[in-house]
């Protein structure tokens, strides 16, 4: 539709461009028809057309433009029928203000005077006729030029608008390209993140736990024992980590509820690492959403792998506590304990990969210790249950 009307206004813009010479030749034909032809009626057709093509637009221009009109309606009454009009349509067009009705008035007394056969008669009724008719043509004239001018400024408006239009759809378009290479970019580092994490929930542990038995075989006689430990070990991770480029829950959760798959790791480990684990379940038991359940396994797995690292513990006791809005997991151990202003807020890798799976679900995580107290961590998150279906 823009495009369509486009090609009306530039067809519009030719016409009006070619209108005063079609106005002129127009007239001077018929002249020469009825009239007859004249070499001054000539002179005067060829310079109004150098007149118009040649002399700059503006108050001189018109001036001209007028006088040579009334000297062609001198030599035929066609040229006031006809050419006249290119006097309306300029003085409007090219003059400015007042100006303007000076031009039009001008053009249509002489179109009346032509029309009438000369001045008006020095008569009350002769002087009256011929500004009633000069005045209508001025009304006519100004009321239908501005109309046009109302017309014209509401298609600079629209065409405005649509320009505007055009530059916001293509800053929208360079915004769109932009949110969506920061959206790649931002999903590309979330599955980074999401891939480390899981490689150190699992494969690291994992391998850990798999060095730790190795070693422990070389130190006793028992050796068949923790080298069977150590394939079983390297079985679940490899499990683990396929399970993880996947994106899938961990396989504790994909065959038992939160609190048995707990009991698992926390005897599994126990046995491992030779150290008393204890759990303990409060409140109503309730299946919970899979992140928050994930995200509890994982925070439990990491804090039993921090203890069997660095703590030293001889005891941990871990609580899982449902409650009405909240689910929490409280691990303790007896071990050395550490620092936690020496190590920081954010703290090693794995307390790090803690606080982010806990603040993920808009949940918290507390960490208290000191050398030699030992350490307590909980990890607090929404008691989101399962949706029914």
């Amino acid at each position: 539709m823009t495009g369509r009307l486009d090609r009306w206004e530039r067809l519009l813009e030719r016409q009006l461009a070619a209108a005063p010479y079609v106005l002129l030749g127009t007239s001077a034909v018929l002249s020469m028809l009825t009239d007859g032809p004249s070499w001054v009626m000539l002179a005067l057709v060829a310079l109004a057309a150098g007149w118009i093509w040649l002399v700059p637009r503006g108050v001189v221009y018109v001036a001209g433009l007028v006088v040579l009109i009334g000297a062609l309606c001198t030599q035929g009454l066609w040229f006031a029928s006809f050419f006249g009009f290119a006097g309306y349509l300029h003085s409007w067009q090219y003059l400015r203000g007042k100006w303007r009705f000076v031009g039009v008035s001008a053009t249509a007394a002489i179109s009346v005077a032509t029309y009438t056969g000369g001045p008006p008669d020095p008569t009350p009724t002769g002087i009256f006729t011929f500004l009633f008719f000069t005045a209508a043509i001025v009304a006519l004239v100004g009321l239908f030029s501005f109309v046009g001018e109302v017309t014209a400024e509401r298609s600079a408006e629209r065409k405005r608008m649509v320009a505007q239009l055009e530059a916001a759809m293509n800053e929208n378009a360079g915004l769109h390209a932009q949110l969506l290479v920061q959206a790649r970019e931002a999903g590309v580092l979330d599955e980074r993140q999401r891939m480390a994490a899981e490689i150190h929930d699992t494969l690291a542990q994992g391998l850990t736990g798999i060095i730790t038995q190795l070693q422990a075989a070389h130190r006793t006689e028992e050796w068949r024992r923790h080298v069977d430990n150590a394939i079983r070990l390297a079985r679940e991770s490899l499990a683990e980590a396929r399970r993880s480029v996947h994106a899938v829950g961990p396989g504790q959760l994909a065959a038992a509820p939160l609190p048995d798959a707990l009991a698992q790791v926390v005897d599994r480990w126990g046995e491992l690492n030779g150290v008393r684990a204890d759990l303990t379940i409060t409140g109503t038991v309730r299946p919970m959403h899979p992140e928050v359940e994930e995200t509890l396994l994982r925070t439990a797995q990491e804090a039993l792998a921090n203890a069997a690292k660095h703590a030293g513990a001889s005891r941990v006791g871990l609580t899982l506590s449902y409650m009405e809005d909240v689910v929490t997991l409280d691990v303790r151990d007896d071990g050395a304990g550490f620092d936690p202003e020496r190590v920081g807020d954010g703290g090693g890798f794995g307390l790090t990969s803690m606080r982010k799976r806990v603040s993920r679900l808009a949940g918290t995580l507390e960490i208290e210790s000191e050398p030699g107290s030992g350490t307590a961590i909980s990890a607090s998150v929404p008691a989101v249950v399962v949706p029914h279906e």
